[in-house]
Formats: structure tokens, sequence, C-alpha cells
């Protein structure tokens, strides 16, 4: 008798695995109930399930869009991981639409996604290193460059570079920064300071007529490497010229001549390169380095624009160094964020 009063009560109302199941299996039916037994759950949602396979193709083929017209390849490119948003608005449209068809379709953007940017979602950085660098365009119309001189150095950077200086304003970063880094050079519109002397300073031609990258040996306790510090000219999106990036390319081609050409083993690239790592016009510079974000960050390290940053734009990029952490600086005066970077020189000399 106590027995069966026993299994009376579970059957009826205990908590059992019989009874979570029945459950379970109440709110699967629940869910499923305007799915069940319709005949067009496969024929709805069509466009939906085309849109999807477009966009996963456009972004496993990204490279092969042309950029003839008006450089779409690099406009696409700069901005490619922000495709991914359209992976959760195309899924509501197919719950919408209650197709089957348009939920397998999601599946693929979803997965291609994943594949090219997943390894961007997890903290990559580490401790150690040793030597911080750091690199800000600093904007010409800064309302601020003495604060903002103040906050990049608070940074902790061993080396710093800095990005579209105004000969009006170079006395002013010089004095801010002045206490801090012994050495410095200024070419043109840009500029480094070091905690460590600095040899071989030159400027380096990337077919502007005038200077907008340098180059320079740093004598860091840990070993020389050589500092590269480029503004590459910036782009415009322009409805009757598309993506104009035309100055910029050439310009990543010179620039990427001249490391290809540099003799010390130890590179570092920072600046503001108006591009990202996907967009296949700076080839000539990122098929030979590596970017210390892609290495060693956390999250996507975008820069710009300040206010609302969707593109890494400002680059931080190794040869011959380990990047051991990488990361974006607060806000200044600037409508760039700083970017900074900590790597292991792992040899010395050339």
């Amino acid at each position: 008798m106590a027995q069966q009063a026993y299994m009376t009560e579970t059957d009826n109302g205990g908590s059992g695995p019989e009874h979570r199941g029945t459950r379970l299996r109440r709110l699967l039916d629940r869910l499923a109930g305007p799915w069940r037994g319709d005949p067009r759950i496969w024929r709805r949602g069509l466009f939906v399930a085309a849109c999807a396979v477009l966009l996963a193709l456009v972004m496993v083929l990204h490279s092969r869009i042309p950029n003839t017209i008006g450089n779409l390849g690099s406009l696409t490119e700069t901005f490619l991981p922000w495709l991914g948003l359209l992976v959760p608005v195309l899924l509501v449209l197919a719950l919408v639409r209650r197709s089957a068809t348009a939920l397998i379709a999601v599946v693929l953007p979803s997965v291609v996604w994943l594949n090219l940017f997943g390894g961007q979602l997890s903290d990559k950085t580490a401790t150690g290193g040793d030597l911080t660098v750091v690199t800000h365009n600093v904007n010409a119309d800064n309302p601020d460059p003495a604060g903002t001189a103040r906050d990049v150095a608070a940074s902790g950077a061993d080396v710093l570079a800095l990005e579209e200086l105004t000969p009006a304003e170079v006395p002013t970063y010089e004095k801010a920064l002045a206490s801090t880094y012994r050495y410095h050079s200024v070419q043109g519109t840009v500029g480094v300071w070091s905690k460590y002397p600095l040899t071989g300073v030159r400027d380096v031609d990337i077919d502007l007529g005038w200077t907008r990258a340098m180059r320079a040996t740093v004598t860091a306790p840990s070993g020389q490497l050589a500092v590269y510090i480029a503004h590459l000219p910036s782009v415009r999106v322009k409805m009757e010229a598309g993506f104009t990036a035309r100055q910029r390319d050439r310009s990543a081609d010179y620039l990427g001549e001249a490391i290809a050409d540099e003799p010390l083993k130890n590179v570092v690239l920072l600046g503001d390169l108006n591009g990202t790592m996907n967009d296949r016009a700076l080839n000539a510079v990122t098929s030979q380095m590596r970017s210390t974000q892609g290495a060693a960050g956390s999250g996507f390290g975008f820069s710009w624009p300040a206010s609302f940053p969707m593109a890494r734009i400002d680059q931080i990029m190794v040869r011959g160094l380990k990047p051991e952490s990488s990361w974006t600086l607060p806000r200044t005066g600037s409508d760039h964020l700083p970017v900074a970077a900590r790597v292991r020189v792992t040899t010395s000399g050339s």
C-alpha cells in the first residue's frame, strides 16, 4: 500500500525526471505548435533564405569583390565585421515568417562570421613584455593638445607615436611631453617620443610630396628595433566616386617597400593607416607584419571615430617582435582613440 501511494504521488505531482521531461515536452510542443503540420513551412521565407546565402557569400568572397568600381571591395572590407549584425535581423525575419528554409539558411552566415571573427571575441592578452608602444592621431583641430599629450604620456608608453601634428602645435606637444620622454623627433606631420635613445632618424617617402611617415632606431634595454610612424592619406566615401582611396593605396605600397627593405629584424609600425587589416589595398604592409590587436588583443579594438568607434584604422603592427597585449586607451580631444600594445623583443640586432 505504501509503495502504491508513493507511485501515485510521483505520477500526479512529483518533481522526478519523468515529470520534468513532461513539462519540457509541453514547452516544446507549445513553441512548435504554430509550425507543426504547416505544409508551407519549407516554401515560405525564400527571399529571407536567399538574403542569408548572399550575406554568407559576401563574407566568404569579400576578397573577390572588385575595387574597379568605387573601391567597393575595400569599402566592404573596412566594415566587414559589422555585417554580422544582419544575422540576428535575418533570424527574426525567419521566425516571423515561420520558415524552416530561412532558419537553416541563416546558419550559413552565422558560421562564416564566427569563422572570420570569432577569435577576436576572446581575450588573448598576456602579461609580460619588454616595451609599451602607443600611437595616436591627435587631430589637427584638437582643442586641447596639451591635455591630449598628458593623457597619452600617462599610459606608460616607452615609445609614443603621434600623427597629424601641425607646426603651430608641435611646441605644445614637445613641452607637455618633455618631462616623460628624453628623446624625440618630428618629421613633417608625424613624430616619435621615446624614453630610449633614437638614431637613424629619417623621413620615409610614401609618394605624397610632403612628409607623413618616418623611421627611427630605438635602442631599448632589451635590444634595438626599427620604429616606423605613418599617416596614410585619408579616404572618402562619395556618391559619385564611391570609396576614393587610390592615393592611400599607392602610399601603402611605398610604405610596404620601405619596411621590406628595413635591415633590422625587429620592426614596429605605428600609425593611422586609414584602413583595416582586412583591406586588401594594404597588403603590401599587412602581408609582412602582425597586428598586435589580432594576435594579443581583446575584442576588435575599434579606434575611429572616437565618439562611436566602428573601425580599427589606427594600427600597431610588428615583425620579429612578440605581441603580449593590445588595447585602446580612453578618448582624448581627438576624433581617434589612442591604441597601445605591449611587445616582447625576441631578438636583438639586424
